[in-house]
């Protein structure tokens, strides 16, 4: 069976050069890197959730996620300047295939009711982002370990010039969309 990136670099990438016309090799949509975010509002409250939202972030992304900190004091919100309010991590290359692979194939399809993703989460220039409500979608999660369910927002970033490349992109690599 062939990984997502050979089956881009043998089939996609042909197809998305004959559907968009593009005349040189570097016009054609690629993704660029995959961003997981864990915002954590009640960190505020209980510094030690950061360490293990970072734990279980590391634990789905195989690579070890970064504590995210406050840019600026929110006195509402009971926030301070340099306070750890959630979690991230970047992926490219190799991991960043093989985290596609298991949202498309294995994660996604774990969800309650799934009918397929929202096509309505580009930005404008090609890239998607969706949100997760439930973490343990993902295999690596163990249910009897976790204190608590977490949500996590995913940003796909592609070099894509507009949302119908991306779409197409993503579409073709196996991101099960809506039908409209």
């Amino acid at each position: 069976m062939a990984t997502l990136k050979e089956n881009y670099e043998k089939n996609i990438r042909s197809q998305l050069r004959e559907k968009f016309n593009l005349s040189n090799v570097m016009e054609i949509p690629h993704v660029e890197k995959v961003v997981l975010n864990m915002g954590l509002g009640e960190a505020v409250q209980n510094p030690k959730i950061v360490d293990k939202a970072v734990h279980e972030l590391t634990l789905i992304a195989g690579q070890k996620a970064v504590v995210t900190r406050a840019k600026k004091s929110i006195a509402t919100f009971k926030l301070r300047e340099g306070m750890p309010i959630g979690a991230r991590v970047t992926l490219r290359r190799e991991r960043m295939y093989d985290f596609l692979t298991k949202l498309m194939n294995i994660a996604l399809p774990r969800v309650r009711d799934f009918r397929g993703v929202s096509p309505k989460g580009f930005d404008g220039n090609g890239n998607y982002s969706m949100g997760i409500n439930e973490h343990l979608i993902f295999p690596e999660i163990d249910y009897d370990k976790i204190d608590k369910v977490r949500g996590l927002n995913i940003t796909i970033v592609t070099s894509a010039k507009s949302d119908e490349q991306g779409r197409e992109l993503l579409a073709l690599m196996g991101m099960p969309f809506k039908k409209r």
